[in-house]
């Protein structure tokens, strides 16, 4: 059994391929040959191979989930087979994650959830068909994921956008910054310590001209990248509309002081990255469609479940769907695009 699973984490770290041309076709984290992209697949066969030596779940696992030692270790004992018995092996996230979405279906969705999360998995943009003993497909399309600082409710701008801040301490962020932001922080540091304050804010302001800013969280100070989320497959209507400041307040509810975690899929064409919004396990396009406050974008996204949810609002009468004849909001923008940007 141990033989089986030492293979199997065997082809999860074989060294990536390399294009016609000899480039690599993914970032390689060391002599093992895993990359950026597979490091979670990695991480898991190796700790489901060290389940089978030892009957020991991973360190750290017990903050991302909710259900005890004991039932990890079932959890754990399911994979184990499951990994073993499938041919070929998971060698991408998206397989591993299926995977897991198929062997722990019928368990609770928060322990999926942050069971994914915690290898870096991916996750689907709604986990409650498992609920229903149905394992969604993992979306496609995903560019990357970001998990933030705590949200400013002050910042939020509309109904459906968020301005959120990453430690450039993450893992993905730190390979982002750019040289001069690096530098610049560094020399704010300084220039604070020799209480020179005029320079340390003239080097702030360097540092937020390029997207970043020096937080002061929990006393601690962190630079952070600044993106802007337009929130996927949803419209609420604008502030001036009737119901958009209860859009943007019911927004602001959900996400002030939380960190989220974002599935971004595009960037649109005012450089806002758009994705899927998650706080604290709920899906907040789901939260917002069935309060009524916000339309299915149909024009840009085609998911069964937004058309569902969005119906299920009108039907109840809830929200912007207790007016008589809502406008909808990409109609109010075309007839007052001046005032829009």
């Amino acid at each position: 059994m141990g033989n089986a699973l030492r293979f199997l984490y065997g082809q999860c770290c074989s060294p990536p391929q390399t294009t016609a041309d000899g480039a690599a076709g993914d970032v390689v984290l060391g002599y093992h040959g895993v990359s950026s992209s597979t490091v979670g697949v990695s991480a898991l066969a190796q700790h489901l191979y060290h389940f089978e030596i030892t009957s020991q779940v991973p360190d750290g696992l017990s903050a991302h989930v909710i259900s005890s030692k004991k039932a990890q270790s079932n959890w754990y004992k399911k994979l184990s087979k499951a990994w073993r018995e499938s041919k070929p092996p998971p060698t991408t996230p998206e397989e591993a994650s299926r995977l897991v979405l198929h062997t722990l279906q019928r368990h609770q969705v928060p322990d999926v959830q942050g069971l994914l999360s915690f290898y870096g998995l991916p996750i689907p943009y709604s986990l409650d068909e498992l609920s229903a003993g149905e394992a969604p497909s993992v979306v496609d399309g995903l560019m990357f994921e970001l998990h933030t600082l705590p949200v400013d409710g002050k910042t939020v701008p509309d109904g459906d956008g968020v301005n959120v801040y990453v430690n450039t301490t993450d893992v993905r962020e730190s390979s982002l910054v750019p040289h001069e932001v690096h530098m610049a922080a560094v020399e704010r540091n300084l220039a604070r310590a020799q209480r020179n304050y005029a320079m340390a804010d003239a080097l702030h302001k360097q540092i937020t001209d390029a997207g970043y800013k020096v937080l002061n969280i929990n006393d601690e100070e962190i630079l952070a990248r600044k993106y802007r989320i337009r929130l996927r497959g949803i419209d609420a209507p604008e502030n001036q509309q009737p119901y958009g400041k209860e859009a943007k307040d019911e927004l602001v509810k959900m996400v002030d002081g939380k960190c989220l975690k974002i599935q971004v899929f595009d960037e649109d064409q005012y450089g806002r990255f758009v994705g899927d919004v998650y706080c604290n396990g709920l899906f907040i396009q789901k939260r917002m469609l069935k309060k009524g406050l916000a339309w299915h974008y149909t024009a840009y996204d085609k998911r069964p479940q937004f058309e569902k949810w969005e119906k299920e609002a009108r039907a109840k009468g809830i929200g912007l769907w207790a007016l008589p004849n809502p406008e909808m909001p990409w109609e109010w923008r075309r007839n007052h695009r001046q005032n829009r940007f």
